[in-house]
This record gives structure tokens, C-alpha cells and sequence, in this order.
């Protein structure tokens, strides 16, 4: 697994200027190699409960001897969820109930995410942010489509429709990237509560050369200086190799919440 030592992470979680109740939750378990966001929805505290459903079937994963086993035990998990979540929309009564889920895997010197919805996952190495996760929403299918631009799909009037989510639908379709992590890596978890204030530009500004907790509160705190009008939740984690110090590449084990620790 990957040694403990080697990701320092940190957490935050606020409901936001606007909203009652937050319903965003997350999981940090750099000893496990796994660290996950998610957003519910469904309104009436619904929202909240799913995705205390997803962190904490996510929660029950212990650490794996191998990367192949680490990733089907986190698909087992989410599965669960999923099924876990309708039963109890069955009960309830409610016709929408749901949550949207990033994890960040690390196992050794390599990283995977599985996602589902538009809570998000960028890496920064180098100097450079990319978005290494694809939101599932009814604005970036259109996009993928070329029904849209770029410009418009930022602007849709339904750009938050999403099209997956754990607890949503018959089945649970989970998105799949790998890759092989360097000195420095700095991975973004969040909300779309985040993203909704913040540009991938910024993020990286805030978030370059800053230690996890830190680069935290600077994301956090200007989401809600802009508005907060969503719950927002951000997710940092750095790899710091001490074995690595002559493999050398450009780039970048605490949590907190404001609401439910987990």
C-alpha cells in the first residue's frame, strides 16, 4: 500500500452561506490509500443521509495487499451504497434520493479515481491543474455531443442535471482513471459547491505550493467570500515520497468538518 507517510491530507466541509443543512460528506484514510467526497440530494435531509451512506459503506474498506483488490473492494463498497440508498428511498418514500461520489485511490507509486456525478477530482503537478474526472451532467454530455461549446455548457440552465449518481437509477455505471503518481502530486477533491465559485485556474492559485490544510481553507473561504450559495466541500492531498528523493518529477494526516465527522 501506499506508505502512510507519503500522503498528508486534509479536509473541510461547510453547508455555505445559503443552504439549511449540509449534505456533502467525505472520507480521508491516508493509512487505507483512500479519500472520497460526496454530495447528496434529494432535499428533506435525504441528501445528507445518502451521502452518509456512501462515506460510510466507503469507511468499511481496509487496506488491501494490492492495487487491483483495493479498487474492486471501493467498487463493492459504492455498489452497496447504491442499493443501500434506494432501499431506504423505497422507505421514505421518496422519489429522489441519491448522491454523487469522487475517491481517490493510492496504493505504492500509483493513483485511481472512480467516480459518479459532478463532485470532482483535479491533480496539480507542475505548475498545472488538470481535471482528471468528467462530470456527469445533462450540460457536459451535450458538450461531449457537440450539441454545446464549452461556453454555452458552462451557462446551460440545467448544467447541474446530473446523470449518475449512487442511489439513482437501476444500476450503478462507476467512471475509472489510473495513473502513476510523482513527487509533489497534489490531488483536489470537492463538491460542485466548490467549483461553482472557483475556476480550475484558481484552485491551482490557491492550492500550488500550499500544505493540505492550508490550501483547504484558502479554497473553502473564498467559495463562501463569493457566495457559498451550495454546500462546499474541499479534499487536498499531497504525495511526499521520502523513499523518492532521487526520482525527482515537477508537481505536488488530518481531516476536519464543520458538520458529521467521520
Amino acid at each position: 500500500m501506499t506508505d502512510v507517510r507519503a500522503m498528508r491530507a486534509f479536509a473541510l466541509s461547510d453547508k455555505g452561506r445559503v443552504r439549511a443543512e449540509n449534505e456533502d460528506n467525505f472520507l480521508s484514510k491516508p493509512q487505507t490509500g483512500l479519500f472520497a467526497v460526496a454530495d447528496g440530494m434529494g432535499g428533506h435531509a435525504a441528501g445528507a443521509t445518502a451521502s452518509a451512506v456512501v462515506v460510510d459503506s466507503l469507511s468499511r474498506v481496509a487496506a488491501q495487499d494490492s492495487a487491483a483488490e483495493l479498487r474492486r473492494q471501493c467498487e463493492e463498497a459504492l455498489q452497496g451504497a447504491h442499493r443501500d440508498i434506494k432501499r431506504q428511498a423505497a422507505l421514505r418514500g421518496v422519489a429522489t434520493m441519491g448522491s454523487t461520489v469522487v475517491t481517490l485511490l493510492t496504493f505504492d507509486r500509483f493513483y485511481a479515481c472512480l467516480w459518479a456525478g459532478d463532485s470532482r477530482a483535479y491533480l496539480l503537478r507542475g505548475g498545472d491543474i488538470v481535471q482528471i474526472t468528467i462530470d456527469h451532467t445533462e450540460a457536459e454530455q451535450l458538450y461531449a455531443d457537440g450539441v454545446l461549446t464549452a461556453e454555452e455548457a458552462r451557462n446551460w440552465p440545467r448544467r447541474n442535471v446530473i446523470t449518475r449518481a449512487v442511489g439513482a437509477g437501476e444500476t450503478l455505471a462507476l467512471d475509472f482513471i489510473n495513473g502513476e503518481l510523482f513527487e509533489g502530486d497534489m490531488f483536489v477533491l470537492c463538491s460542485d459547491g466548490l467549483t461553482g465559485h472557483l475556476t480550475a485556474a484558481e484552485i491551482a492559485g490557491l492550492a500550488a505550493g500550499r500544505a493540505p490544510e492550508e490550501a483547504c481553507r484558502a479554497l473553502v473561504d473564498l467559495a463562501l467570500a463569493r457566495g457559498g450559495t451550495d454546500n462546499v466541500t474541499a479534499l487536498v492531498a499531497a504525495y511526499r515520497s521520502e523513499q523518492d528523493a532521487t526520482r525527482l518529477r515537477p508537481g505536488r494526516e488530518e481531516s476536519r468538518e464543520t458538520t458529521r465527522p467521520r
